[in-house]
């Protein structure tokens, strides 16, 4: 059954008629051969002179993200819903059926079947009912790419379909030369991947994905009648968003016409026709909001491979380009996400914070040696839902909470950056047995006012003196996180040295102030040591991946590959890697930070640490770390790291730094931190860190010192309620 046609085309089909009445009557009496070396002869175009669109289409394409395990679909990007596919993945009886349905001499004529053109001429000329189209496939496939090339303008786009008889002659010229260049195989495969079958897919794996949740080649006759009969008029037709009645009619039409041309028998044809309407509609998601139901905490991810991909020269040169290359390039993107371990994140990060609230445990995990992000998850929906009243962003939020950018700086992450001073001390030639004796305050060079004040220069303390003070080196002063040891330790060796390394090691200074400090005054930043900067997780956890991978800084990157259309790899995504520090200087820091999680170091000095029940979650399992407290306890931080995986979370509130999270979570950051860390090691083998060489070791000249308090202390105090849950890093 016909769609009724326009009054404009029914203008063009007269006008086209008596320019071509001689031609009708000449080939009502012309024999078969003939026409058909009329056809030929009239072409008058060659292939060489073709748009160089029809001979290699550039028609969009969809492209598809998945998880590092290259199955797991994370989402899509379109403009155009569609993905081509070879004709041997298409269904033999969605071949025959759109021949039957559209062309049925489409084997026998020469890409213009100008016998099937009269006799529509004719009919619609002396009228009854319904119009005649005469397009043959190859006719229409040509219109189809000329109206959608992205290389042609609006305007040459638009002229693919203009009533006029030039454009029609035109048409019959390319597809003529197509014919006789292509073979009907190849110009059949390319109308299938192109053809428009409504409701937003283009294609036939599209279509097929749309309307019953399969790949074209598992098509059934009644599925492919049914597809094969929407092609003409595919918005009216639509079983989802059209006619149902008038979709089953076209199906019985198409099944009819597989009959007249022998693809199939009567008798199947009737069987098929009594089947009911069995749609499975699939909508394909579309961009980051649109990740599978159930698993929107992927959004994260997926929006910081989304900038990454922006910042890629190899998708265009400019950030639209590439933006237009994602939506329309056909790429197959194996990304770096583990499915695993980011549900262990997601679900320790939500046991931690509920989405419903205002505080948040923002978690990152990293692969050393290749900075690939393997999880990024946040008590957050990534979605553009409307939040309650009150609630600005939470449960609902596409900001960066993880990775930062946007107006997102990151937090800080307090005793953390402790790491960054003891590697500049490594560096500058010191041991780990560099020792101090830790005074409960410790006056500095640097003026300040206020109650942090010693006669007027800034004077950090301790928070748990009796546990804090005392001759320390780097061992016991990281795994008690002594403030003034490391604030005189810094002191040695210079601020900017410190402050220099943490940059080295991928530390980003988001905040205005922070980048003005770092650039202009980071020689007088004394308070840089105890991690009042912005930071990340994502950041955070790739600076100890750093460490973890002895001294080796990778690029954070959230791909494993990426394919294009045609099946060639795009040479992005691979790990983009450089040695910023001495093995041994990494080793060092490693082996003290041993001390925090309750393990050993190879030299038998770690009395005590901040996080000692990471040890019994990893089994023993070599690992090592660090806890961090910011001022009055506004966030609370802990980064751990094995020599596979490196995984950050600090707790905040990303609206309002004011608002602290409290000493206790803590514990809470640790443990949900650590059962990360367990799942992206379980199933691997067990690998151990490398002791550092004596050079940096040194001579410690002091008895080793036992615990003497209870594990897991808190690194920044606040309530005087319980000393032992209130350590200050």
């Amino acid at each position: 059954m016909a769609a009724p046609r326009s009054p404009l085309s029914r203008l063009f089909t007269v006008l086209f008629a008596g320019v071509l009445a001689g031609l009708v009557l000449a080939v009502a009496a012309l024999p078969g051969n003939l026409l058909l070396g009329l056809s030929a002869r009239s072409a008058l175009g060659s292939y060489a002179a073709l748009p160089a669109s029809l001979k290699t289409p550039a028609t969009p394409q969809r492209s598809y993200l998945y998880a590092n395990d290259g199955k797991t679909l994370i989402t899509t990007f379109y403009d155009v819903n569609r993905t081509d596919v070879p004709l041997s993945e298409i269904a033999p009886v969605m071949r025959q059926a759109i021949v039957a349905a559209e062309d049925r001499r489409f084997y026998d004529h020469g890409g213009a079947d100008l016998r099937g053109l009269a006799r529509a001429l004719v009919a619609n000329v002396k009228g009854g009912g319904t119009e005649q189209g005469g397009s043959t496939l190859t006719m229409q496939y040509v219109r189809n790419v000329l109206k959608t090339d992205p290389t042609r303008t609006a305007e040459e786009r638009a002229a693919a379909t203009d009533p006029t008889v030039g454009r029609k002659i035109q048409e019959i010229r390319y597809a003529s030369a197509l014919d006789k260049s292509l073979g009907k195989d190849e110009i059949l495969d390319r109308y299938l991947n192109i053809a428009y079958f409504g409701s937003g897919a283009y294609g036939i794996a599209a279509a097929s994905q749309r309307y019953f949740g399969k790949p074209p080649a598992q098509l059934t006759l009644g599925e492919a009648a049914l597809l094969a009969g929407l092609v003409q008029s595919p918005d009216a037709y639509s079983p989802i968003s059209g006619d149902k009645d008038e979709a089953l009619a076209r199906r019985s039409y198409v099944l009819d016409s597989m009959v007249a041309t022998n693809a199939i028998t009567a008798a199947q044809a009737a069987q098929a026709k009594a089947e009911p309407l069995a749609l499975h509609p699939t909508p394909q998601p579309n961009g980051c909001t649109a990740v599978s139901q159930g698993h929107d905490d992927w959004g994260y991810f997926c929006d910081y491979l989304r900038q990454w991909w922006l910042t890629q020269p190899a998708f265009g040169a400019t950030v639209a380009e590439r933006e237009q290359a994602l939506r329309s390039g056909g790429y197959t993107v194996v990304t770096s996400l583990d499915p695993k371990i980011q549900a262990t994140a997601q679900q320790q990060a939500t046991k931690v914070y509920g989405y419903d609230n205002k505080r948040a445990l923002p978690i990152a995990a990293v692969q050393p040696g290749t900075g690939r992000v393997l999880a990024m998850a946040v008590n957050r929906h990534y979605s553009l839902a409307d939040n309650p009243a009150g609630q600005a962003n939470y449960p609902n939020t596409v900001n960066p909470l993880i990775s930062g950018g946007a107006s997102v700086d990151g937090y800080q992450a307090g005793s953390t950056f402790k790491m960054f001073t003891m590697l500049a001390a490594l560096e500058s030639g010191r041991t780990l047995s560099t020792g101090f004796d830790a005074p409960a305050k410790l006056p500095t060079r640097y003026a300040a006012e206020g109650p942090g004040s010693c006669d007027g220069h800034w004077c950090p303390a301790n928070a748990n003196p009796d546990w804090m003070d005392g001759y320390r080196m780097m061992w016991d002063g990281f795994g008690r996180s002594v403030n003034t040891y490391f604030v005189w330790l810094a002191e040695q060796v210079g601020q900017d040295k410190v402050v220099e390394m943490a940059q080295r090691l991928g530390i980003t200074f988001r905040a205005d102030s922070d980048a003005a400090f770092a650039k202009n005054d980071a020689r007088n930043w004394g308070s840089f040591t105890l991690g009042v900067a912005a930071t990340t997780p994502l950041d955070l956890a790739n600076a100890y991946a750093t460490v973890a991978a002895e001294g080796t800084y990778c690029t954070p990157v959230p791909v494993v590959s990426v394919t294009g259309a045609d099946g060639t790899k795009v040479p992005v995504g691979q790990p983009s890697c450089k040695r910023v520090l001495d093995p041994d200087v990494a080793r060092a820091a490693t082996d003290a930070a041993r001390c925090p999680v309750g393990q050993q170091s190879a030299f038998g000095q770690c009395n005590g640490g901040t996080a000692t029940g990471v040890n019994d979650i990893l089994d023993g399992r070599p690992v090592a770390g660090k806890t961090g407290s910011s001022e009055q306890n506004s966030t609370e931080t802990f980064v751990g790291f094995t020599p596979q995986v490196a995984v950050a979370g600090i707790a905040a509130n990303p609206d309002d730094p004011a608002d602290s999270v409290g000493s206790a979570v803590q514990t809470k950051v640790i443990d949900a931190v650590a059962r990360v860390i367990a799942t992206a090691v379980k199933g691997q083998p067990e690998k151990a860190f490398v002791a550092p060489s004596h050079d940096l070791v040194g001579n410690p000249h002091r008895p080793v010192e036992r615990p003497t308090v209870p594990q897991n202390q808190n690194d920044d105090p606040e309530s005087p309620l319980d000393r032992w849950l209130n350590r200050r890093g």
